[in-house]
Protein backbone atom coordinates (compact mmCIF):
# COMPACT_ATOMS: atom_id res chain seq x y z
CA UNK A 1 0.00 0.00 0.00
CA UNK A 2 2.83 2.38 1.10
CA UNK A 3 4.81 1.67 -2.31
CA UNK A 4 1.45 2.33 -4.16
CA UNK A 5 0.70 5.73 -2.65
CA UNK A 6 4.04 7.05 -3.39
CA UNK A 7 3.80 5.92 -7.15
CA UNK A 8 0.14 7.91 -7.03
CA UNK A 9 2.09 10.73 -5.20
CA UNK A 10 4.53 10.76 -8.33
CA UNK A 11 1.40 10.30 -11.25
CA UNK A 12 -0.57 12.92 -9.21
CA UNK A 13 2.37 15.36 -9.62
CA UNK A 14 3.09 14.81 -12.90
CA UNK A 15 -0.49 14.84 -13.82
CA UNK A 16 -0.48 18.58 -12.32
CA UNK A 17 2.72 20.02 -14.24
CA UNK A 18 1.30 18.20 -17.13
CA UNK A 19 -1.78 20.17 -16.71
CA UNK A 20 -0.06 23.56 -16.14
CA UNK A 21 2.05 23.15 -18.60
CA UNK A 22 -0.13 22.45 -21.57
CA UNK A 23 -3.06 25.40 -20.14
CA UNK A 24 -0.17 27.87 -19.59
CA UNK A 25 1.31 27.00 -23.17
CA UNK A 26 -1.63 26.53 -25.23
CA UNK A 27 -2.23 29.80 -26.44
CA UNK A 28 1.13 30.85 -27.16
CA UNK A 29 1.70 28.01 -29.19
CA UNK A 30 -0.96 29.40 -31.53
CA UNK A 31 0.50 32.95 -31.53
CA UNK A 32 3.72 31.85 -31.61
CA UNK A 33 3.99 28.81 -32.87
CA UNK A 34 1.42 29.01 -35.63
CA UNK A 35 1.60 32.94 -35.77
CA UNK A 36 5.54 33.68 -35.67
CA UNK A 37 4.92 36.42 -32.90
CA UNK A 38 6.64 36.22 -30.00
CA UNK A 39 4.32 37.34 -27.95
CA UNK A 40 5.89 38.90 -24.34
CA UNK A 41 2.22 39.81 -22.76
CA UNK A 42 0.98 36.05 -22.88
CA UNK A 43 1.02 36.17 -19.35
CA UNK A 44 -1.26 39.21 -19.08
CA UNK A 45 -3.78 37.75 -20.87
CA UNK A 46 -3.38 34.99 -17.85
CA UNK A 47 -3.35 37.88 -15.65
CA UNK A 48 -6.88 39.62 -17.78
CA UNK A 49 -8.52 35.99 -17.61
CA UNK A 50 -7.50 35.60 -13.71
CA UNK A 51 -9.00 38.52 -12.36
CA UNK A 52 -11.90 39.14 -14.80
CA UNK A 53 -13.29 35.16 -13.57
CA UNK A 54 -12.35 36.34 -10.04
CA UNK A 55 -14.92 39.36 -10.25
CA UNK A 56 -17.23 37.13 -11.47
CA UNK A 57 -17.73 34.72 -9.03
CA UNK A 58 -17.44 37.73 -6.65
CA UNK A 59 -20.31 39.15 -8.07
CA UNK A 60 -22.42 35.52 -7.67
CA UNK A 61 -21.86 33.76 -11.14
CA UNK A 62 -21.29 30.72 -11.17
CA UNK A 63 -17.83 29.24 -11.46
CA UNK A 64 -17.66 27.63 -15.04
CA UNK A 65 -19.65 30.79 -16.20
CA UNK A 66 -16.85 33.13 -14.86
CA UNK A 67 -14.23 30.62 -16.07
CA UNK A 68 -16.02 31.15 -19.92
CA UNK A 69 -16.01 35.20 -19.31
CA UNK A 70 -12.78 34.79 -17.94
CA UNK A 71 -11.49 33.55 -21.04
CA UNK A 72 -13.73 35.53 -23.16
CA UNK A 73 -12.37 38.87 -22.27
CA UNK A 74 -8.76 38.08 -22.72
CA UNK A 75 -9.92 37.10 -26.24
CA UNK A 76 -11.69 40.08 -26.87
CA UNK A 77 -8.50 42.11 -25.44
CA UNK A 78 -6.11 40.46 -27.78
CA UNK A 79 -7.95 40.98 -30.80
CA UNK A 80 -7.99 44.27 -29.64
CA UNK A 81 -4.25 44.15 -29.37
CA UNK A 82 -3.72 42.28 -32.72
CA UNK A 83 -5.83 45.19 -34.55
CA UNK A 84 -3.99 48.05 -33.13
CA UNK A 85 -0.32 47.03 -32.49
CA UNK A 86 0.50 43.62 -33.70
CA UNK A 87 -1.12 43.79 -37.25
CA UNK A 88 1.80 46.40 -38.30
CA UNK A 89 4.36 44.40 -37.04
CA UNK A 90 3.72 40.62 -38.87
CA UNK A 91 7.17 41.61 -41.27
CA UNK A 92 9.11 42.90 -38.31
CA UNK A 93 8.60 40.07 -35.75
CA UNK A 94 11.79 41.13 -33.45
CA UNK A 95 9.79 44.25 -32.99
CA UNK A 96 6.95 42.41 -31.74
CA UNK A 97 9.55 41.49 -28.64
CA UNK A 98 9.48 45.05 -27.51
CA UNK A 99 5.91 46.10 -28.51
CA UNK A 100 4.27 42.62 -26.51
CA UNK A 101 7.43 43.62 -23.77
CA UNK A 102 5.59 47.12 -23.43
CA UNK A 103 2.59 46.18 -23.70
CA UNK A 104 3.42 43.52 -20.54
CA UNK A 105 4.50 46.69 -18.43
CA UNK A 106 1.68 49.10 -18.86
CA UNK A 107 -1.03 46.34 -18.00
CA UNK A 108 1.17 45.32 -14.94
CA UNK A 109 1.97 48.48 -13.43
CA UNK A 110 -1.67 49.81 -14.40
CA UNK A 111 -3.27 46.48 -12.62
CA UNK A 112 -1.13 47.40 -9.71
CA UNK A 113 -2.06 51.13 -9.64
CA UNK A 114 -5.67 50.67 -10.13
CA UNK A 115 -6.65 46.99 -8.38
CA UNK A 116 -3.77 47.15 -5.83
CA UNK A 117 -0.65 45.07 -4.95
CA UNK A 118 -3.01 42.09 -4.38
CA UNK A 119 -6.68 40.53 -4.91
CA UNK A 120 -8.39 38.32 -2.32
CA UNK A 121 -9.33 34.75 -4.32
CA UNK A 122 -11.99 32.75 -4.14
CA UNK A 123 -10.55 29.52 -2.94
CA UNK A 124 -10.13 26.24 -4.87
CA UNK A 125 -13.67 24.43 -5.75
CA UNK A 126 -14.36 20.61 -4.96
CA UNK A 127 -12.85 18.89 -2.15
CA UNK A 128 -9.89 16.69 -1.21
CA UNK A 129 -9.59 13.09 -1.45
CA UNK A 130 -6.56 10.36 0.39
CA UNK A 131 -4.56 7.83 -0.70
CA UNK A 132 -2.48 6.10 2.50
CA UNK A 133 -0.94 9.18 3.88
CA UNK A 134 -1.16 11.50 1.33
CA UNK A 135 -4.31 13.95 0.53
CA UNK A 136 -4.97 15.44 -2.86
CA UNK A 137 -7.10 17.91 -4.35
CA UNK A 138 -10.15 16.68 -6.89
CA UNK A 139 -9.62 20.32 -8.60
CA UNK A 140 -6.39 19.47 -9.53
CA UNK A 141 -7.30 16.23 -11.09
CA UNK A 142 -10.16 17.96 -13.17
CA UNK A 143 -7.54 20.49 -14.66
CA UNK A 144 -5.65 17.14 -16.08
CA UNK A 145 -8.84 16.52 -17.99
CA UNK A 146 -9.32 19.90 -18.67
CA UNK A 147 -5.70 20.19 -20.10
CA UNK A 148 -6.32 16.64 -22.45
CA UNK A 149 -10.01 17.85 -23.67
CA UNK A 150 -8.30 21.07 -24.50
CA UNK A 151 -5.67 19.89 -26.80
CA UNK A 152 -8.58 17.12 -28.63
CA UNK A 153 -10.88 20.33 -28.98
CA UNK A 154 -7.91 22.65 -30.77
CA UNK A 155 -6.79 19.37 -32.69
CA UNK A 156 -10.33 19.58 -34.13
CA UNK A 157 -11.13 23.07 -34.51
CA UNK A 158 -7.76 23.32 -36.58
CA UNK A 159 -7.44 20.14 -38.39
CA UNK A 160 -10.92 19.71 -39.57
CA UNK A 161 -13.00 23.02 -39.13
CA UNK A 162 -13.34 25.24 -42.29
CA UNK A 163 -11.90 27.78 -39.94
CA UNK A 164 -9.16 25.77 -39.09
CA UNK A 165 -7.87 25.17 -42.88
CA UNK A 166 -8.63 29.36 -43.59
CA UNK A 167 -6.27 29.59 -40.60
CA UNK A 168 -3.38 27.22 -41.90
CA UNK A 169 -3.77 28.44 -45.22
CA UNK A 170 -3.62 32.32 -43.89
CA UNK A 171 -0.68 31.68 -41.62
CA UNK A 172 1.31 29.84 -44.44
CA UNK A 173 1.09 30.96 -47.32
CA UNK A 174 -0.80 34.40 -46.75
CA UNK A 175 -0.49 36.03 -50.03
CA UNK A 176 -2.41 32.87 -51.64
CA UNK A 177 -4.89 32.79 -49.03
CA UNK A 178 -5.81 36.43 -49.59
CA UNK A 179 -5.85 35.42 -53.87
CA UNK A 180 -8.26 33.22 -53.69
CA UNK A 181 -10.63 35.84 -51.71
CA UNK A 182 -10.18 34.71 -47.92
CA UNK A 183 -10.32 37.66 -45.64
CA UNK A 184 -7.05 37.35 -44.36
CA UNK A 185 -6.77 40.37 -41.80
CA UNK A 186 -10.11 38.58 -40.06
CA UNK A 187 -8.41 35.61 -39.59
CA UNK A 188 -5.33 36.57 -38.22
CA UNK A 189 -7.67 38.80 -35.57
CA UNK A 190 -9.66 36.03 -34.87
CA UNK A 191 -6.14 33.54 -34.42
CA UNK A 192 -4.53 35.59 -32.52
CA UNK A 193 -7.89 36.31 -30.27
CA UNK A 194 -8.40 32.90 -29.77
CA UNK A 195 -4.53 32.68 -28.70
CA UNK A 196 -5.09 34.96 -26.09
CA UNK A 197 -8.57 33.71 -25.04
CA UNK A 198 -6.72 30.60 -23.63
CA UNK A 199 -4.23 32.28 -21.92
CA UNK A 200 -7.24 33.85 -20.05
CA UNK A 201 -8.56 30.28 -20.09
CA UNK A 202 -5.48 29.22 -17.73
CA UNK A 203 -5.61 32.00 -15.67
CA UNK A 204 -9.40 31.82 -15.08
CA UNK A 205 -8.75 28.41 -14.11
CA UNK A 206 -5.64 28.88 -11.80
CA UNK A 207 -7.17 31.77 -10.41
CA UNK A 208 -8.66 29.93 -7.45
CA UNK A 209 -5.08 28.07 -6.62
CA UNK A 210 -3.27 30.79 -6.57
CA UNK A 211 -2.29 34.55 -4.68
CA UNK A 212 -3.85 36.70 -7.27
CA UNK A 213 -1.36 39.79 -7.66
CA UNK A 214 -0.33 42.13 -10.52
CA UNK A 215 3.21 39.89 -11.51
CA UNK A 216 0.90 36.49 -11.45
CA UNK A 217 1.47 36.12 -15.37
CA UNK A 218 5.18 35.80 -15.26
CA UNK A 219 4.63 32.45 -13.18
CA UNK A 220 3.28 30.77 -16.49
CA UNK A 221 5.40 32.51 -18.48
CA UNK A 222 8.46 30.93 -18.17
CA UNK A 223 6.98 27.45 -18.57
CA UNK A 224 5.23 28.10 -21.27
CA UNK A 225 7.68 29.28 -23.48
CA UNK A 226 9.91 26.43 -22.97
CA UNK A 227 7.14 24.21 -23.15
CA UNK A 228 6.49 25.65 -26.78
CA UNK A 229 9.93 25.74 -27.86
CA UNK A 230 10.75 22.12 -27.39
CA UNK A 231 8.04 21.57 -28.50
CA UNK A 232 8.56 22.37 -31.89
CA UNK A 233 7.07 24.04 -35.02
CA UNK A 234 3.94 21.69 -35.03
CA UNK A 235 1.72 22.68 -31.81
CA UNK A 236 -0.76 19.91 -32.29
CA UNK A 237 2.33 17.09 -32.69
CA UNK A 238 4.52 18.75 -29.84
CA UNK A 239 2.56 20.42 -27.05
CA UNK A 240 1.52 17.21 -25.66
CA UNK A 241 4.87 15.65 -25.08
CA UNK A 242 6.59 18.55 -24.62
CA UNK A 243 4.44 18.84 -21.59
CA UNK A 244 4.51 15.30 -20.36
CA UNK A 245 8.68 15.10 -20.85
CA UNK A 246 8.89 18.46 -18.82
CA UNK A 247 6.40 17.16 -16.50
CA UNK A 248 7.77 14.09 -15.33
CA UNK A 249 11.08 15.44 -15.07
CA UNK A 250 9.61 17.88 -12.75
CA UNK A 251 7.54 15.80 -11.03
CA UNK A 252 10.39 13.19 -9.90
CA UNK A 253 13.13 16.35 -9.25
CA UNK A 254 10.80 17.48 -6.59
CA UNK A 255 9.60 14.83 -5.15
CA UNK A 256 13.37 14.30 -4.66
CA UNK A 257 15.03 17.17 -3.85
CA UNK A 258 12.15 20.05 -3.73
CA UNK A 259 10.88 22.73 -6.09
CA UNK A 260 13.43 24.53 -7.20
CA UNK A 261 15.54 21.33 -8.19
CA UNK A 262 12.08 20.31 -10.03
CA UNK A 263 12.15 23.84 -11.77
CA UNK A 264 16.42 23.78 -12.83
CA UNK A 265 16.25 20.12 -13.76
CA UNK A 266 13.27 21.36 -16.36
CA UNK A 267 14.85 23.85 -17.71
CA UNK A 268 17.81 21.23 -17.63
CA UNK A 269 15.92 19.14 -19.82
CA UNK A 270 14.75 22.17 -22.39
CA UNK A 271 18.34 22.82 -22.93
CA UNK A 272 19.44 19.26 -23.51
CA UNK A 273 16.61 19.02 -26.08
CA UNK A 274 17.21 21.95 -27.94
CA UNK A 275 20.63 20.47 -28.25
CA UNK A 276 19.89 17.26 -29.42
CA UNK A 277 16.51 18.05 -31.24
CA UNK A 278 16.88 21.29 -32.56
CA UNK A 279 13.75 21.07 -34.39
CA UNK A 280 11.86 20.07 -30.91
CA UNK A 281 10.13 16.84 -30.36
CA UNK A 282 7.29 17.47 -33.16
CA UNK A 283 10.49 18.05 -35.94
CA UNK A 284 11.78 14.79 -34.46
CA UNK A 285 8.51 12.75 -34.62
CA UNK A 286 7.80 14.65 -38.48
CA UNK A 287 10.89 13.25 -39.63
CA UNK A 288 10.59 9.48 -38.12
CA UNK A 289 7.63 9.52 -39.71
CA UNK A 290 9.21 9.99 -43.67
Amino acid sequence: MELFSTFFAFLYQAGDAFAFLVLASCGLAIIFGMMGVINLAHGEFILCGAYVSTFAIKSGMPFIAAVIIGALAAGMAGMVVERLVVRHLYSRPLDTIVATWGISLIVTQGTLIVLGSTMQGTGTPLGSFSIGTYSYSEYRVALMGVAIGLLAVLYLIFRFTRFGVLARATIQVPHMANALGVNTSLIYSFTFGIGAALAGLAGALYAPTMTLVPTMGSSFVVDAFVTVVIGGSDIFLGTAPAAAVLGIMKAGLTSWKGQMFGHIGMLITVIFVIRVLPNGISGWLLKARR
